[in-house]
């Protein structure tokens, strides 16, 4: 009885040494510095959910943000220069960029940039408003993943709720 538990002891501890670091590699922490994290995460849309608010963000995506250059035309984080950042630039398309971060985290990082990355801050070329309307239209690349608020604290999860778990490879991306 003894051997089998240190087996299994031994088992569990080899599982965690090799998945903990392949699943922290692609779980990226919060862009927004600690002291401004709290006041990101409360931060709301004031924009109605509509297709002319989409309209609007789609142009300034494609248009005076430059966002396609880095996160590429549908938003996959494979733009024309992505392949010369580090870290490579968010995949919009993703899940798990969704689950795991308020829209006013992501308003944040575009307003004032994200420390550590190539994404610069556009607080001198965006107003708020252009900033909450690029972020409806960001969401339409998750193909409903990115729509709602059900998942994380105040996320931008699945309506309806759900286990807010992870699955597969770059989940945070």
């Amino acid at each position: 009885m003894e051997k089998l538990l240190s087996v299994t002891l031994a088992v569990m501890a080899a599982a965690v040494v090799t998945v903990v670091p392949s699943i922290a590699q692609h779980m990226q922490p919060s862009r927004v510095s600690i002291e401004h994290l709290e006041e990101a995460r409360a931060l709301k849309s004031p924009l109605p959910d509509s297709p002319d608010v989409v309209e609007k963000g789609k142009a300034i995506y494609h248009g005076k943000g430059t966002c396609a250059n880095c996160h590429g035309p549908e938003g996959a984080g494979d733009g024309p220069v992505a392949s010369q950042l580090n870290p490579s630039p968010r995949n919009f398309q993703h899940h798990g960029f969704w689950r795991h971060r308020t829209e006013g985290e992501i308003f944040w990082v575009i307003k004032h940039g994200s420390p550590g990355t190539s994404m610069v801050g556009f607080a001198d070329q965006l107003t708020d408003e252009d900033i909450w309307a690029l972020i409806q239209y960001e969401r339409t690349f998750a193909k409903g993943h990115g729509h709602g608020r059900g998942m994380g604290p105040g996320g931008m999860g699945h309506r309806g709720g759900g286990s807010g778990g992870c699955e597969g490879e770059h989940c945070d991306r």
